[in-house]
C-alpha cells in the first residue's frame, strides 16, 4: 500500500504533463508493477483529493485516456476570459457528425441521403477541424471514402469512448458547454454542387485505409433525426 501511495504524484504529474489525453498503457510504461486497477484507483484517489480542496479541476476520462480538465461549473467564467479560444459548430456540422459517429465507417453519399442535403462542405470542414478522419474506402464501385470520428472529437466532447456517444441534444449541451458565444462558419448546407466535395472521392492511389483504436469501436445505435428531415 505504501508503494502504491508513493506512486500518486508520479501519475498525477504524468497527466499533469501530458500534452494530450493519456493511456493506461502509456502510465504502466513508467509504472508497470502497477496493474490497470491499481492505476485507476490511484486516478480515482487524486480526484477525491481535489474535490475535497474545492480545486477547480478533475482528472477526466477521455478519449481512451486520462487528462486534467476544468470542471463544467467553470466554463462561463472561462468563456468570458478567453472569447476566442474555440469556436463553437453549427448546427449543420452537428448533425453531420452526429450522422458519422453513429453510423461510421460511412460514405458522403450516405451521409447525404440521411440529411437529405450536400454535406461536402461540412464534411470538408470537419476533416479540416480534425473532428473527422478518413477511414479507407468501401469495397464497392467508385471506392467511395469512408469516413469516421477521430480521437480529437472524443476529446473536444469529452467523451471516454463511442460508447459513451448522447443524443444530438446532449451533443448540442456539450458543445454549448466547451464552445464560446462565437459561431463558427463550418460550411452551411446548399444545393447538391459538383465541387462541393471534402477529398477526391475517386478511385485512386495515396490514399492508405485508416485503421480505428479498438477504444473507439461504437456500438449499434439508431442516428437521431435532422430536423427538417422528411419521414421515412
Amino acid at each position: 500500500m505504501s508503494d502504491l501511495h508513493a506512486s500518486i504524484p508520479v501519475v498525477e504529474a504524468l497527466i499533469f504533463s501530458a500534452g494530450s489525453p493519456i493511456g493506461l498503457a502509456q502510465l504502466k510504461r513508467v509504472l508497470p508493477d502497477l496493474s490497470s486497477t491499481q492505476l485507476r484507483s490511484i486516478v480515482g484517489e487524486i480526484n477525491r483529493a481535489l474535490e475535497q480542496e474545492d480545486r477547480p479541476y478533475e482528472i477526466a476520462e477521455v478519449a481512451g485516456g486520462y487528462q486534467f480538465r476544468t470542471r463544467p461549473e467553470f466554463a462561463v467564467q472561462i468563456r468570458a476570459l478567453q472569447p476566442e479560444r474555440k469556436l463553437r459548430l453549427s448546427r449543420a456540422a452537428l448533425e453531420t457528425l452526429s450522422v458519422i459517429a453513429y453510423r461510421q465507417p460511412i460514405t458522403r453519399a450516405e451521409i447525404e441521403d440521411l440529411r437529405c442535403v450536400d454535406c461536402g462542405a461540412v464534411v470538408k470542414g470537419l476533416l479540416e477541424r480534425g473532428l473527422v478522419r478518413i477511414m479507407g474506402r468501401r469495397d464497392a464501385p467508385g471506392r467511395p471514402v469512408l469516413y469516421g470520428t477521430s480521437a480529437s472529437f472524443l476529446e473536444r466532447f469529452g467523451l471516454p469512448s463511442l460508447r459513451d456517444l448522447p443524443e444530438l441534444r446532449e451533443l448540442e449541451g456539450l458543445e454549448e458547454e466547451r464552445g464560446t458565444a462565437q459561431h463558427e462558419d463550418d460550411g452551411a448546407d446548399t444545393a447538391p454542387s459538383p465541387t462541393a466535395t471534402s477529398v477526391d472521392e475517386s478511385d485512386g492511389d495515396g490514399l492508405a485505409p485508416a485503421e480505428p483504436p479498438e477504444s473507439m469501436e461504437p456500438e449499434p445505435r439508431e442516428p437521431p433525426e435532422p430536423e427538417g428531415a422528411p419521414p421515412r
